[in-house]
């Protein structure tokens, strides 16, 4: 077995509990569902941005201007915003104590590598005057977001540039997801990848099985 010298976490259903769903945001926002939205059209439409969005092709606000003007402004812009901020609901009970172990057992460090975006990462990260609403990645000691790499999984280029940026060789990489296109991109790098069922079982106790199985804790 190689030797595991970083636990490297995703963000979204890893770390912190997402919506599944537009309906489910749209309900946390308190914002009705309108016109096709949910059609597969309106969706692709919105994914398309989106992907730009996590690469940092496209700034938030203009993000949300694009959005709202794709789907005929069955939402506004700042409707738009609030169902994005939306998505993000908590952090998994127990993973900010998990990242704590892994520091004081002192076998391994700890990274993030996150499909994310600009509006988002900032809520993690906190500003001036505001304190994150989602503390546990400001634990992690090598972070690295889509869009400020301008790569995105599961492209194998963000795997490699992830490598050269923390130093770390892929034998050595302990890697958490929790959607199998990413898994195997990981695996195909040369990482040991675990892939993280969320939400049919703890979160947090599987990533704990596995760090014990690598002999992080």
């Amino acid at each position: 077995m190689s030797e595991i010298k970083i636990a490297v976490f995703d963000w979204g259903n890893v770390i912190l509990k997402i919506v599944s769903s537009w309906e489910e945001a749209c309900a946390r926002a308190n914002l009705p569902i309108r016109g096709d939205i949910t059609s597969p059209e309106s969706k692709k439409r919105r994914q398309e941005l989106a992907k730009l969005h996590q690469v940092g092709h496209i700034e938030s606000a203009d993000f949300f201007e694009k959005v709202s003007h794709a789907i005929e402004g069955l939402y506004s812009p700042q409707e738009f915003r609030a169902v994005h901020d939306a998505w993000l609901i908590e952090e998994f009970p127990g993973v900010a104590q998990l990242v704590d172990d892994i520091h004081a057992a002192g076998k391994a460090t700890t990274g993030l590598l996150s499909n994310t975006n600009d509006a988002h990462w900032q809520r993690q990260i906190g500003t001036p005057g505001k304190p994150a609403d989602f503390p546990t990645v400001a634990k992690l000691r090598h972070k690295h977001a889509s869009h400020l790499m301008g790569l995105a999984k599961p492209g194998l280029e963000i795997f490699r540039s992830f490598e050269k940026h923390s130093g770390f060789a892929p034998k050595n990489i302990l890697f958490f997801d929790d959607l199998e296109e990413n898994i195997l991109a990981a695996r195909a790098c040369g990482w040991t990848a675990v892939k993280v069922d969320c939400p049919s079982s703890d979160t947090t106790e599987q990533m704990r099985r596995a760090l014990q199985d690598s002999r992080v804790l």
